[in-house]
């Protein structure tokens, strides 16, 4: 366990060195949150009653979107375990005495720690101080903020879960492209990252929730806006921690069958 604490920890500290990146990185979330703030006021402007959750709690769900942005978005995953595999550089990490998957996760979970981190207080002061409805208003409770934490941290692993079978599956690809693309428009749609998932016909929620998707960003941002709270929350939290376990297990063995299968130049 102490060489994978190791591991997080230099990624970690390697990552919170990019000061420049992370402050361009609030640049482009705030105005990126003004302006899906803005569109929803003109949505909400024309009928507001046709909407299940109301503005503020819209633009809490926004704000705090962009300022855990690194957490789940699965486009910010790791050029360098893409590129060690197609290049080669693999058989470098096989020598090491270390479980490949235990590496990758962890190193995986340092770097959004360390980009979310930079970037999320800045992000948060700024909308607290925004007049309501256009800021993020406080939690209902002190108990929703804290099933809010557990549920992020819930989030973050299954996000890094699913991101951990992007990785494994380009062992037996030419190309990790068209992985990318396919994975990471199925999450940016059904995680709630382009719309709310309470926005879509009841029908069609129903089974997104059952999703591994909606157990990443979308259960955590709802109960910090209070659009899940009491009795609802033991269903999404269930499904996060089943997700969590079904998706590391799959991925671990997966990963386990393609080290020794691995063929690098020929050989």
């Amino acid at each position: 366990m102490k060489k994978y604490l190791s591991f997080f920890r230099i990624r970690f500290l390697m990552g919170v060195q990019y000061r420049a990146a992370a402050l361009a990185g609030v640049v482009t979330q705030f105005v990126w949150g003004g302006m899906e703030i803005l569109i929803f006021k003109a949505f909400y402007e024309a009928n507001a009653e046709a909407f299940p959750m109301t503005f503020q709690a819209t633009t809490s769900y926004i704000w705090l979107q962009q300022a855990f942005l690194a957490f789940f978005m699965a486009w910010m995953m790791e050029s360098e375990i893409f590129d060690s595999i197609v290049n080669g550089n693999i058989a470098y990490e096989l020598c090491r005495p270390v479980r490949i998957y235990s590496m990758w996760f962890a190193r995986s979970v340092a770097n959004r720690l360390s980009k979310g981190v930079l970037r999320c207080f800045p992000i948060l002061i700024f909308a607290a101080f925004l007049p309501a409805p256009y800021g993020m208003a406080a939690p209902e409770s002190i108990s929703s903020f804290l099933w809010f934490l557990l549920t992020m941290v819930l989030g973050l692993l299954v996000t890094v879960s699913f991101c951990m079978l992007i990785y494994v599956l380009t062992f037996f690809t030419i190309s990790p492209q068209g992985l990318r693309i396919f994975f990471v428009s199925m999450v940016e749609f059904f995680a709630g990252s382009v719309i709310p998932l309470p926005f879509f016909p009841d029908k069609i929620r129903t089974i997104m929730e059952l999703l591994p998707f909606a157990a990443m960003q979308n259960v955590p941002l709802r109960i910090y806006s209070g659009d899940l709270a009491g009795t609802y929350l033991i269903k999404p939290i269930v499904l996060q921690v089943i997700w969590l376990i079904l998706l590391t297990v799959f991925g671990y063995f997966l990963c386990r069958y393609a080290e020794k299968r691995v063929s690098l130049q020929g050989g």
